[in-house]
């Protein structure tokens, strides 16, 4: 693959084709057309390709595309091939609910710790996983290989965790908290706004309404 920006609209499509790619693999289906692949998914032939070709293309004419194969592949390059060691920073109903869902274990994504102010809930457990105090998160890292933090916490003290946690060698966020976050351009960072996306489906309902 050249060494090239990708557009974060065809990074933010690989997951679908993924997704999609292993229902068809699941049903036993070994191979498939970008016309095919179009139906299903709702995005034109063209662009599939178009898509497909930042990354060497995969297809083959008059064959189309091998379902096992771009599977495997794009599984690849979205880095599942490898295992990614996870902390929750926040242990209420919304962390509880990520580290309860078994798909991301499959995906490579492994929870190793679970960390809350709380002092409550501090000493529980979440499937096996101990809650520890905010004090513990940094030496916890450093000795776990964390690459990724799961932000789950108000945005009040969003801020000052993902600093902390920049300096322990964290790479990667997933940020629940309602704040943006300032962090050196070398650490990603996936934001996710529940209630901005309702607001989207809400105006798509009354634009779309008679």
């Amino acid at each position: 693959m050249e060494d090239r920006e990708i557009s974060q609209a065809v990074i933010g499509r690989l997951p679908r084709y993924f997704r999609y790619l292993g229902e068809l693999r699941d049903q036993g289906i070994e191979r498939v057309s970008s016309q095919e692949l179009s139906d299903i998914m709702r995005v034109t032939a063209s662009q599939i390709r178009q898509d497909l070709n930042n990354f060497g293309g995969f297809g083959q004419q008059g064959y189309g595309y091998n379902v096992g194969y771009l599977y495997s592949e794009i599984g690849k390059i979205l880095g599942l091939n490898k295992e990614h060691n996870l902390i929750i920073v926040g242990a209420g109903h919304l962390g509880q609910a990520l580290v309860n869902y078994m798909n991301f274990e499959r995906r490579g994504f492994i929870f190793r710790g679970i960390f809350d102010s709380n002092e409550k809930i501090q000493g529980t457990r979440i499937r096996g996983i101990e809650v520890r105090p905010m004090q513990e998160m940094e030496r916890f890292v450093r000795e776990n290989d964390i690459d990724i933090a799961v932000l789950t916490i108000p945005k009040t003290g969003a801020v000052q965790v993902a600093e902390q946690l920049v300096s322990c060698g964290v790479k990667g966020f997933w940020n629940f908290a309602h704040v943006d976050l300032h962090v050196p351009d070398n650490i990603q960072v996936e934001s996710v706004h529940l209630s901005d996306s309702l607001m989207k489906l809400s105006y798509n309902l009354l634009s779309h309404s008679e």
